[in-house]
């Protein structure tokens, strides 16, 4: 995410204490352009569809 710009801002999840490490390692990984085409073809903007949660769930959460 961070190659897409600087308006960009990852918000990484830290559900374990290992995990803010492992954010922040994810620092010094760089792609080169190749790698960022092959990225954004697999993960086109539009490729996600749908609820992110079942519709039971969504009821339960804003009770």
């Amino acid at each position: 995410m961070l190659a897409q710009g600087e308006d960009i801002i990852p918000i990484p999840g830290t559900k374990r204490r290992c995990y803010p490490d492992r954010n922040i390692t994810a620092l010094d990984v760089m792609l080169n352009p190749a790698e960022l085409s092959e990225l954004n073809e697999a993960f086109a903007p539009d490729a996600a569809a749908g609820m992110r949660y079942w519709e039971s769930f969504i009821a339960s959460v804003n009770a």
